[in-house]
């Protein structure tokens, strides 16, 4: 996705951070479609303009960041949020992620960084602060030691899709590394989200971290 289709939120409670990260993303080429300073207005705002990227601060006068992130994708489920937070905690952390974001970047970054960030998330990649990702897998990885009871069956190939989507493969190289079409591919994706009862690629991509599927 080209940085001049790419449309932007910032969601923040201080004015003159979240006007200067507006106007910085500005400068940058993206399109910067809204700006909120809490929950029910990121929520709001997110269902009117439909951003691709929602920059999502933790502290929030009406609700955390996690409950705005959950309430900004309910609002418009194709949103990609990534979070911009002074704190570096381990509970924001995975709080913010359990409610649906894809990444968290401190607001230490520098601005190529953070330049950076918004293009990967817009792509659908997950961005994490350096020592930040470990953190979370290890937390997804924890959780995954306790099998859920009936948990959905998957078949082989599904699971080998499912893997190799957890290494953050596209569905053309997925089908070249397996031999088969991407249109197949993205079959077997579709069958797996429908069984997972999971919303989307990230979400299926963090299902299978949590399952350690990444690591075989």
């Amino acid at each position: 996705m080209s940085d001049a289709a790419l449309r932007v939120m910032v969601v923040d409670d201080h004015p003159m951070w979240r006007e200067g990260v507006a106007r910085d993303l500005s400068e940058e080429g993206f399109d910067v479609v809204a700006t909120a300073d809490g929950c029910a207005s990121a929520a709001a705002r997110a269902a009117a303009v439909r951003p691709d990227v929602v920059l999502m601060d933790m502290q929030m006068p009406d609700g955390s960041g996690a409950e705005a992130t959950a309430a900004v994708l309910a609002a418009h489920p194709g949103a990609h949020v990534l979070v911009l937070s002074a704190s570096d905690e381990r509970d924001d952390v995975l709080e913010a992620i359990k409610a649906g974001a894809t990444g968290y970047l401190v607001k230490s970054a520098q601005r190529s960084e953070l330049v950076a960030a918004v293009r990967a998330t817009g792509d659908g990649q997950a961005v994490f602060t350096p020592g930040l990702a470990g953190l979370v897998l290890g937390e997804y990885r924890r959780i995954a030691r306790s099998p859920e009871p009936d948990a959905p069956t998957l078949t082989q190939r599904e699971t080998e899709v499912l893997r190799h989507v957890a290494k953050g493969l596209s569905s053309r190289q997925i089908a070249t590394r397996l031999s088969i079409s991407p249109r197949t591919v993205e079959n077997h994706v579709g069958a797996a989200l429908r069984k997972l009862q999971l919303g989307n690629r990230v979400e299926l991509a963090r299902y299978a971290i949590e399952h350690g599927l990444d690591q075989e």
